[in-house]
């Protein structure tokens, strides 16, 4: 137990550092600048930060909240980006132990969690995102063989022609872009973690929750940007945690079982 307990802690310290590196991904990719060099700095005065004020979490909060050189304030944002990373790593970990499936449920929580917060704040989906996603989530997939594989494939193909076909008809209606490119790459990706069956969950629960969230708000605010990737993440999220209880669910209300 005292074993497993540090391992899991261990993977925690370690998603924290992850989630330290995703908000460098999070800043840059959408600037189209290296996530490599310059090392991270201050993003008001753009300072290099001395290792001891890069600790995930522990440097925020040591600091007030503010950098070490100009004094401005640091947002938030970054810690809650290590907690979260944090939690999802050590939350994967301890659930599904030491093996390749924790190792997929962290990489897929991270991607995601990657995705929702540039989309908020960028209205962009980084091809490194979507596109190593899927490479990962493809890789995955052999864990279970040749026919993990083709699931996974079969899973992108799927999420692919779904959202590719959802923006041209959007755009015939509308007369204008109804979905970004950045929507359909990720929902390749999400395919090769999840399967067919998942990007309709996930297409669904993300349609669903983005009507909750800003259908209300777009009927005051005519011509207000929404960004779907937030929806679809946090409904791949779901998805990945308990879809399988989900569909279980329905088709037993389906049949009246």
């Amino acid at each position: 137990m005292l074993e497993s307990n540090f391992g899991v802690l261990a993977a925690t310290l370690f998603g924290s550092a992850i989630g330290s590196f995703l908000n460098v991904c999070i800043v840059r990719l959408p600037a189209n600048e290296s996530v490599v060099a310059p090392r991270s700095r201050c993003p008001q005065c753009r300072k290099a930060l001395a290792a001891y004020d890069n600790i995930p979490v522990l440097s925020w909060i040591v600091l007030g909240g503010k950098c070490r050189s100009c004094a401005k304030p640091i947002p938030v944002r970054y810690p809650l980006v290590e907690l979260a990373v944090a939690g999802v790593f050590g939350t994967s970990f301890w659930y599904y132990g030491f093996g390749v499936e924790a190792g997929r449920a962290a990489l897929f929580g991270t991607l995601l969690l990657g995705i929702g917060v540039t989309d908020a704040r960028a209205y962009i989906i980084p091809d490194e995102f979507t596109w190593g996603g899927l490479g990962a989530g493809l890789a995955f997939s052999w864990v279970h063989g040749f026919a993990g594989f083709l699931d996974a494939l079969l899973g992108a193909a799927v999420g692919f022609a779904l959202l590719y076909f959802i923006a041209w008809a959007g755009e015939m209606v509308l007369k204008k872009e109804a979905m970004g490119g950045g929507d359909i790459k990720m929902m390749v990706m999400v395919g090769s973690f999840l399967g067919w069956q998942g990007v309709l969950m996930t297409l669904f629960g993300g349609a669903l929750i983005g009507t909750l969230v800003f259908g209300p708000v777009t009927l005051v605010k005519k011509g207000l940007l929404v960004p779907f990737g937030v929806f679809l993440a946090a409904a791949a999220a779901v998805t990945f945690v308990i879809g399988d209880d989900i569909l279980r669910w329905y088709l037993g209300f389906l049949t009246g079982r």
